[in-house]
């Protein structure tokens, strides 16, 4: 086999497209939107690179428009996920062997396809199935993904070139970086197609094989990932893509022995809940499993007296109400200085109520529908309490209509009490609380932010005073992963700000850096002695 040392492409951040009146990505994103919506696909499962269809199916709906049936899938039982993961487990030894300049070119070539043919049909699927406007799955399904699947083999080509900076003469010292034993389960969320697609490849990048399973809300999507992934070259059984049901796809898969570990992202609730089922499980596997998981926030934006209102108030609406605040990172908690507060509050009731409301179709809606009829459900009863609750203030929003699309509008709430409900639980919606704090209670205040939620995912500070911006960023750092100064808390750049939190936000292995694709691989070290000893006897031994 030819050898050589390999230089990767310098990856660069894929250039955001604006789909501004009378552009042409504006113009081929109807022209997706409409193709979509025109015929109803049947979705397949992907085991062992072949389709599998089964009688049972599920349906996909547009989140706006729940009567259009956009799609069905087809979904599995335990049979299924055995099925599966024997396909990964008959692929392994191929994939792990297969050079890695070679799986890196696979992953390129999709990140190629991805900005190209590809492009608007992944957007407009994204649009379709999760409700996401033209912006959002612009930076979302074509740009983060991109981004992923570039930096990271740029970092698995960081990766390999370590070695230990040592060798004694005589000797040869090195490492290797091994796949794990086993196949690794990837549980992705329905909120970002750039996440869903990232979890499994990223850990097959490293050369391991993949079980993958999809939130029935991002099945759409899915399913063309998939046909990218393939068209891009990834061999039969590396990555297999199942519909079935959780708890079902967990029993199979958390008893077999050849479990190496999980890529998560999703509630905290189910995290820990699989922390623990692998912990009781634990003597049934070859190896100790790797966890990797990104769970919930409670993210919060902290104003302090010296911040400019108009960076302060652009940064609350859009931090708590891009993609109806349906981001793990999106502001729901806020606290801001009394002495600002009138000028604030009047400029966001003045962009909320520039807000228009609907379908991702028309371009002019900023905000559109939450993902399904539960979430829906959810957020009208957290919003129904606080119109009964004292010390309570609806200062914007507070309806809500399910009869065409879950919509629910952009809601703000004023409290009395920093540990209101909506200030502590994860709502996952277009819900933002707001505290008012005294300027003088500024130190105060950092406590209460630091210990209000479980959370750690997202925080941001808008100041001009740099003394209280050292202090909030001392004060506030274990309470978020990614931290922001005068900027919203949400919007994390791939090779900029890698992702992740801890607490009970997660593991904090970074999305989108060097540090998450170490969790895949199992290193080796190699010592090579070219004069080996031919004497036990060390020198100590001999007689004065």
């Amino acid at each position: 086999m030819l050898k050589g040392f390999f230089n990767v492409p310098t990856p660069v951040n894929e250039t955001i497209l604006n789909y501004a009146p009378g552009s042409k990505e504006r113009a081929l994103l109807k022209e997706a939107l409409a193709e979509a919506r025109s015929h109803k696909q049947d979705l397949p499962m992907y085991i062992g690179g072949k389709q599998v269809h089964t009688a049972k199916k599920g349906k996909v709906v547009a989140p706006h428009d729940h009567q259009h049936i956009l799609a069905s899938f087809s979904i599995g039982d335990k049979n299924h996920i055995a099925d599966a993961i024997d396909a990964a487990l008959a692929a392994k030894h191929d994939w792990e062997n297969l050079a890695w300049e070679h799986r890196a070119a696979i992953f390129l070539k999709a990140a190629d396809l991805i900005a190209g043919k590809y492009r608007y049909k992944l957007n407009a699927a994204t649009m379709l199935g999760q409700s996401k406007n033209a912006y959002q799955a612009e930076i979302d399904a074509a740009c983060e993904l991109i981004d992923f699947l570039r930096f990271n083999v740029s970092y698995m080509a960081d990766i390999y070139k370590q070695q230990p900076p040592v060798s004694p003469r005589g000797t040869w010292n090195r490492l290797e970086q091994r796949p794990l034993e086993g196949f690794v389960f990837a549980l992705t969320p329905f909120n970002f197609t750039a996440i869903a697609a990232n979890l499994p490849a990223s850990v097959a990048m490293m050369g391991n094989v993949v079980v993958w399973k999809p939130a029935d809300t991002q099945v759409y999507a899915a399913n063309l990932l998939m046909e990218i992934f393939i068209e891009a070259g990834l061999p039969a059984g590396v990555i297999n893509l199942v519909y079935a049901d959780g708890p079902e796809t967990g029993e199979v898969v958390f008893n077999h022995p050849d479990f190496a570990g999980i890529h998560f992202t999703g509630s905290t609730k189910v995290f820990q809940e699989i922390w623990k089922t692998i912990g009781t499980n634990i003597h049934k596997y070859k190896s100790y499993p790797r966890i990797v998981g990104e769970t919930g926030g409670k993210d919060f934006i902290l104003v302090h007296p010296s911040a400019q209102a108009d960076i302060a108030s652009t940064a609350i609406v859009r931090g708590a109400f891009e993609y109806q605040g349906q981001k793990c990172s999106a502001a729901s908690r806020v606290y801001i200085a009394e002495s600002l507060w009138p000028e604030i509050k009047k400029q966001m009731l003045r962009d909320l109520a520039t807000f228009k409301m609907g379908g991702t179709e028309d371009f002019t809606n900023f905000i559109n529908a939450v993902i399904d009829e539960r979430s829906f459900d959810k957020l009208a009863k957290y919003i129904d309490q606080a119109k009964k609750d004292k010390g309570v203030e609806i200062i914007a929003g507070g309806n809500y209509d399910k009869r065409k699309g879950y919509f629910v509008e952009p809601t703000v709430l004023v409290v009395d009490d920093p540990k209101y409900t909506t200030m502590c639980e994860e709502l996952f919606g277009p819900v933002l609380t707001v505290y008012v704090y005294a300027d003088k209670d500024f130190d105060s205040i950092l406590e209460i932010i630091d210990t209000t939620s479980p959370y750690a995912l997202t925080g941001a500070i808008i100041a001009q005073d740099r003394y209280a911006i050292e202090k909030a960023s001392h004060a506030l750092r274990n309470s978020a992963g990614n931290f922001y100064i005068n900027d919203k808390c949400t919007g994390a750049v791939v090779g900029q700000q890698p992702f992740g939190g801890a607490r009970g936000s997660g593991t904090n292995d970074k999305a989108g850096s060097m540090i998450n694709l170490l969790r895949w691989v199992s290193p080796r070290t190699i010592k090579e002695v070219f004069e080996s000893p031919t004497d036990y006897r060390y020198a100590f031994l001999g007689e004065d």
